[in-house]
């Protein structure tokens, strides 16, 4: 079973590298363009975190894994509150000031809720997909005019987007990252599918539980990479802005694949024991960054270590029930 570990490995470590060359590509490009770094923060640099979840649960979708896939968009929001933000919170607390944050943890409750509700008939189906592109839409709509309206209201999560977003670079470097990152995006994400499928077989477990665990926790590296070193140079609100943007991605983009390209059923296990894990993360998140009237919202680092003693309990169950 070497080769398929392999293949994972490798496919891990060239997703997140190209996913890096992806955005730097299309935000440097955007900068060109004249575009602000808060668009591009709330936009590009969000859908691309997202990038490696979208390619897999593409590729696995098309080549009749759409377990994999729904396993992938799930586990991926359980990892980046579980693992990330806790990870994250330990190396410094996490203050949510962004007005714009503060906006976003409601839309991320109710987009949650919103996909438990499409799934409750215990399918996945294209009317389901369509209906979460829609919101996808709907979402960038809002982040566009919530980023026009930063650039006459300072914001925290501004301030920091600003400071992190790649300088603007001529046309052919960017257009050539950009094409390098898309390519390696698929050949990667091909290698990661067919890895993860040949080990699910081999240890008799299904594409769910290979896409909750290990293609899960992979396609997050971008996403803890990104708030580590945010929540290390106290740029709060991107520490927690990333994890926020890629969680609303994952559903409305990442879930969205395997409804418009392989509709079907889904197993029991989503709705009565990974999806309402994700909502309980979810709604946890939601309560610690709300705050109250005498100050922002804070997750610290018993929070953080809350946050990640949950994620490993939730590891530990599934691994009870795969091999149960």
């Amino acid at each position: 079973m070497w080769l398929p570990i392999l293949a994972v490995v490798a496919g891990l470590i060239v997703l997140t590298w190209s996913a890096d060359r992806f955005v730097v590509g299309a935000s440097g490009l955007a900068r060109g363009l004249g575009v602000s770094p808060l668009l591009i923060g709330l936009t590009i640099v969000a859908f691309g975190t997202s990038a490696p979840e979208v390619f897999v649960a593409i590729l696995a979708s098309l080549q009749g894994n759409p377990g994999l896939a729904i396993g992938n968009a799930i586990g991926s929001n359980i990892a980046n509150i579980g693992l990330v933000l806790g990870a994250s919170a330990l190396i410094a607390p996490l203050l949510v000031r962004s007005a714009i944050l503060r906006r976003e943890f409601p839309v991320l409750l109710l987009v949650t809720l919103l996909g438990f509700f499409l799934i409750l008939d215990g399918s996945l189906g294209r009317i389901d997909g369509l209906i979460l592109v829609a919101g996808l839409v709907l979402l960038m709509t809002w982040l566009v005019f919530s980023a026009l309206r930063g650039r006459m209201e300072p914001d925290a999560l501004g301030v920091d987007l600003a400071e992190a977003a790649p300088a603007p670079m001529p046309l052919p470097r960017a257009l050539g990252l950009l094409t390098l990152g898309l390519v390696l995006l698929l050949l990667s994400s091909q290698a990661l599918v067919w890895g993860a499928v040949e080990i699910a077989g081999a240890l008799g477990v299904s594409d769910l539980i290979i896409g909750l665990t290990i293609v899960a926790i992979g396609t997050s590296l971008p996403e803890l990479a990104t708030s580590v070193v945010a929540a290390w140079k106290g740029e709060n609100e991107l520490a927690i802005g990333n994890i926020i943007g890629s969680n609303l991605f994952n559903l409305l983009a990442v879930l969205a694949v395997p409804g418009l390209l392989a509709p079907g059923l889904l197993e029991n296990s989503v709705l009565i024991r990974d999806y309402p894990v994700m909502i309980g993360l979810t709604f946890l998140l939601f309560l610690l960054a709300l705050g109250h009237r005498k100050g922002p919202g804070t997750v610290r680092r018993r929070e953080g270590v809350l946050l990640l003693g949950l994620f490993v309990a939730y590891l530990t169950l599934l691994g009870w029930t795969a091999t149960a």
